[in-house]
């Protein structure tokens, strides 16, 4: 028994030993880089053109029927009069009718171009909100020193951010060793095929290899990250697939007087209820690991301790993601109801029962392991499940060795050096998807600041920009041009 005891102690020491060092050179991975100054632009310039962007009404043209695609083409216009030098010394061309892809022709031939995005379009605005705004949503109202209105975070902020970064840097005689494209789609709130995929088409005929791609995703996040009292910029390497699929329970229907014991309605109730206790099981991503990696030597000591040593640590960590929808999304492929149907009058069984189960597919997952998963889940060959026809697959993941990654992760540290970086997952969808076959780096970040209640304004009530953010987004989209010139 002795013996057992000192073997169990030496091997208690050991364990925290190893821990202890692991946590000891758990060292940051920031890069130190010196603040910049702002770049010299008329601040008042820059808004009142992001105001006069946010106006027009380039609404998703999912529904072409309820769209008005002239308001794409007025946008085109004062693109065109608002920066001339960019008219005239960038190649223009016009893709899939309403889509743009601007081409600055870097000096060395030899050098990867890279692509900075954006989008155009904007969701609607719903009737009912439009008194719960503050401004009116497609004014462009300046005050309280925000630019107000729909686009204005999603995407028009990097749009013009973009645009006004290539003027600034034309105007100063610069002039790119890489070729620089710039591609603007039109329908990604719509799933991008006429836009975001049509351009890279476009690329890819034309035999164009990327070094990297850069898109709208993730921010910077202040009093958000639990342990974190700096604010952090996330940085997307990869993305979640998307799928929904659809359930369908029937049943004879007749008069609600003479009830069966199962109905189409409490099939489906019965099917959904098996599905919210049978989620998908957790597990850390790489780029979920890779973000702790780097957040992790930034905190307590108590949680590098954890941290640096997820080999032993990882069920603790994954179980406390979990009590939060938002990091929740970060460890699993998430499914949730987002449509159900049944019933035409209060008296009469209904014959059929449906429901819209969407899900975000986490790295590792596929459409057809989802979709399996659904049915075994449900275990009730009285629900039919059928994919509906928008799938994606998760992404790839994106080189955090790469040089274009140190490229960003410098460029972020000067131009918003208060801030922690680290790469992350996108639990939502870009149009960057669309250019996985031209580069395996696809980066999604804008660099504005999102408290706790900003999340909500994306798609929501009250969307607006600080002043001060867009400024940054400008000058980072400048410097980041600069730095990625080797």
């Amino acid at each position: 028994m002795k013996k057992f005891a000192i073997t169990i102690l030496a091997l208690f020491g050991i364990l925290t030993t190893v821990i202890l060092i692991r946590a000891a050179g758990f060292n940051s991975r920031q890069i130190q880089s010196e603040p910049l100054q702002a770049i010299g632009v008329d601040r008042a310039a820059l808004v009142k053109r992001l105001a006069e962007a946010i106006r027009f009404k380039t609404l998703s043209l999912q529904e072409t029927a309820h769209s008005n695609p002239e308001e794409f083409l007025q946008l085109h216009a004062f693109i065109d009069r608002s920066f001339p030098r960019l008219r005239q010394s960038l190649n223009k061309e016009t893709v899939g009718r309403y889509s743009l892809l601007y081409t600055w022709p870097g000096k060395d031939k030899r050098l990867k171009p890279f692509l900075l995005m954006a989008h155009m379009d904007v969701v609607p605005v719903e009737a009912a909100t439009e008194p719960s705004w503050h401004q009116p949503p497609f004014s462009g109202q300046v005050a309280d020193g925000f630019i107000w209105g729909r686009g204005a975070m999603d995407d028009k902020a990097s749009l013009l951010g973009i645009l006004e970064a290539v003027e600034y840097l034309l105007a100063s005689g610069f002039e790119p060793s890489r070729t620089i494209y710039l591609a603007f789609g039109h329908d990604e709130e719509s799933g991008g095929n006429d836009g975001a995929a049509k351009i890279a088409g476009l690329l890819q005929s034309r035999g164009v290899e990327l070094e990297y791609v850069l898109d709208e995703g993730l921010n910077i996040f202040n009093g958000i990250i639990a342990g974190v009292s700096a604010p952090v910029a996330l940085i997307g390497i990869a993305e979640k697939g998307y799928l929904s699929v659809q359930l369908t329970a029937e049943s004879p229907g007749g008069h609600s007087s003479a009830p069966p014991a199962h109905t189409a309605i409490t099939v489906m109730s019965r099917a959904l209820q098996r599905l919210e206790v049978r989620p998908f099981p957790t597990r850390l991503s790489e780029p979920t690991r890779e973000m702790f990696e780097f957040l992790g030597p930034e905190m307590s000591w108590t949680k590098r301790l954890a941290l640096a040593n997820l080999w032993l640590f990882d069920p603790l960590l994954r179980k406390q993601l979990t009590r939060s929808p938002l990091t929740n999304a970060l460890v699993r492929t998430t499914m949730t109801p987002t449509m159900i149907n049944a019933g035409v009058k209060e008296n009469v069984l209904p014959t059929k029962a449906s429901a819209v189960i969407n899900l975000r597919l986490a790295p590792g997952e596929t459409v057809a392991g989802a979709i399996a998963h659904v049915r075994a889940a449900i275990d009730d060959p009285n629900i039919s499940v059928r994919p509906l026809p928008v799938q994606l697959e998760p992404s790839s993941v994106s080189d955090i060795q790469s040089t274009s990654f140190a490229s960003l992760h410098r460029t972020i540290r000067q131009t918003a050096p208060q801030a922690l970086v680290a790469p992350a997952l996108l639990v939502a969808a870009t149009d960057s998807r669309h250019y996985q076959a031209l580069t395996k780096n696809i980066f999604r970040f804008l660099p504005i600041t999102l408290g706790p209640e900003d999340t909500k304004r994306y798609h929501g009530i009250d969307e607006r920009i600080a002043i001060e953010d867009y400024e940054r987004c400008v000058s980072f989209y400048a410097q980041l041009i600069r730095n990625s010139q080797l």
